[in-house]
């Protein structure tokens, strides 16, 4: 059985992934009994707050350069030389975006710092943090196109411990409350951002100073029109803690927070499995072979049918849990984790599908379906949290992610069609 796993590239890079992502989140949860039992939830909501403002920076600095430089790994007659350039231009993209938010944030960073609760120092480091955030992604998705799930868990994981070995040295030992967690992630972002940038020049893929307006306009056509999309996924998974903050007050937004951590845990899953799934997909997309093609559509449908049956779970034995890790100060997180994981089953979903798009390199219509789920999410939210408080937020949040998929769904075949509905057997 293990010879018949090596020699199966997606299986293997899927265990591997697999197995990172649980102990990737295995940490914060390791983390979250102590977190809980020293932070209140008002401090919590602060730290809620920060990891909310990172994802909201992520589509302006971030540029999806990470996914501009995986995917040119897979164009034709890519030399050496050409991909290091392209990451250098990605760099000098990322550096120019980041700039330009750290001046924004500094501007109006008292207005920030009293929208969200928390100091004006961490609003503008919370910049830093993402930037260093998408130098790590660019190191990692390197590793992913060339199937070294081990180099890519192994950073991963190192990083989540860095970060958990200094949350509980600054929360537990010198009772830095929100402010120590806060530290933490910035600490941990930093260090393996310069970790990364090591390790792309030691690999031969980076070579900063460089200028190719070419490949900078390359990487800018690729990730601009993504904006939307991730400014979608920001009002779709991130904006929800700004409004719960904003209509129920930083300790609901705190609260709300420890349940997104368990729907969390079940994305990563999903997503380490999508991470081995995109290599093996690309090769069987760019062989265009139907049988193939035939393999990949019932291996889908197999696979919705397990994750959405499987996501009844969170109902069941979620709010159990949630005391049981968190402890009776955040039980009403309970009340809404199980509409969590399924907004998160829908986003397994949604992973199956939008790789098409991707493949096909025309982004324009996801980032309309993104925006239109995101603003669709952010609607349901000030409409049903007046009349269900956090339940409320949890409904949106479901409903959303479900018309995401179906409507991402429709784009896939139509940007690289798929035998969907041709349920003829042919071997």
């Amino acid at each position: 059985m293990f010879s018949k796993l090596k020699g199966n590239t997606f299986l293997a890079g899927s265990a591997v992934y697999l197995i990172s992502n649980i102990l990737n989140a295995a940490i914060p949860f390791a983390l979250l009994p102590v977190l809980t039992r020293y932070l209140s939830p008002e401090e919590y909501g602060q730290v809620a707050m920060f990891q909310a403002l990172l994802g909201a920076l992520t589509a302006f600095i971030g540029l999806s350069l990470h996914g501009a430089a995986g995917r040119k790994f897979y164009d034709g007659n890519l030399t050496e030389n050409d991909l290091k350039e392209f990451i250098g231009s990605c760099l000098q993209i990322l550096l120019a975006t980041t700039l330009i938010t750290y001046s924004a944030l500094f501007l109006f960073s008292g207005e920030f710092s009293d929208w969200l609760g928390i100091e004006s120092k961490w609003v503008l480091l919370a910049a830093m943090a993402t930037a260093a955030t998408i130098v790590a992604q660019i190191r990692l998705g390197q590793w992913q196109v060339r199937k070294k799930a081990k180099l890519y868990g192994t950073l991963q994981v190192s990083r989540s411990l860095l970060n958990l070995g200094l949350s509980l040295l600054l929360v537990v030992v010198f009772l830095k409350g929100a402010d120590g967690r806060i530290v933490a992630q910035i600490v941990a972002a930093g260090g393996f951002a310069l970790l990364a940038l090591w390790l792309l020049k030691r690999d031969g893929l980076l070579k900063f100073f460089v200028w190719r307006p070419d490949y900078i306009r390359e990487a800018l056509r690729f990730g601009v029109p993504l904006i939307p999309h991730v400014g979608g996924l920001f009002l779709l998974t991130t904006v929800d803690r700004f409004v719960i903050n904003s209509e129920l007050g930083l300790a609901d937004a705190g609260i709300y927070m420890v349940a997104v951590q368990f729907g969390m845990a079940v994305s990563l899953v999903f997503d380490a499995i999508n991470k081995a799934y995109v290599p093996w997909l690309f090769e069987r997309l760019k062989s265009d072979i139907e049988t193939e093609k035939r393999q990949i559509v019932r291996f889908t449908y197999g696979w919705f049918a397990v994750i959405l049956s499987g996501s009844g779970i969170g109902f069941i034995i979620g709010p159990w849990l949630i005391t049981l890790v968190a402890g009776e100060t955040y039980a009403r997180a309970g009340d809404v984790v199980g509409w969590i994981i399924l907004g998160h089953v829908f986003n397994g979903m949604y992973l199956m599908v939008t790789n098409y798009i991707f493949f096909s390199k025309r982004t324009g219509l996801l980032s309309l379906v993104t925006i239109f789920s995101g603003f669709l999410n952010l609607f349901l939210l000030l409409l049903l949290i007046k009349n269900f408080g956090l339940q409320g937020a949890a409904y949106a949040f479901s409903a959303a992610m479900a018309i995401r998929f179906f409507l991402t769904w429709g784009v896939a075949q139509k940007r690289h069609a798929m035998p969907w509905f041709t349920f003829k057997y042919q071997s």
